[in-house]
């Protein structure tokens, strides 16, 4: 199997009931995370982009559901399902980061 182009990250972390900082997971990460593996599957660009749901917490808790994209370390947040097809169309078909849903740089300090 040849390296894929793209290397998304999607958060899907779960923290107990009321904890402070919430998670990713209750705000919908799963359906997220579906909804990039059934656009992957229905394109069928195995060869260009992978997919991992990550357990662990990303970081900006704030900015759930959190998806990273790698090679580039591209941080977007609040990502909703709809959110995927244009984001499959605009970085990893054309190259170009989802501008209104990227993180901003000044809270990595």
């Amino acid at each position: 199997m040849p390296k894929p182009k793209y290397h998304a990250f999607i958060c899907t972390n779960q923290r107990p009931e009321g904890h402070p900082k919430g998670c990713c997971y209750e705000r919908k990460s799963m359906d997220v995370w579906q909804k990039f593996a059934e656009i992957l599957n229905q394109k069928q660009v195995y060869d260009k982009v992978q997919i991992s749901g990550v357990r662990s917490c990303l970081g900006p808790c704030q900015f759930g559901p959190v998806v990273i994209v790698y090679p580039e370390a591209i941080w977007y947040g609040s990502v909703q399902p709809e959110d995927v097809e244009e984001i499959f169309e605009s970085h990893f078909e054309n190259g170009k980061p989802l501008e209104r849903l990227l993180i901003p740089q000044e809270i990595f300090g």
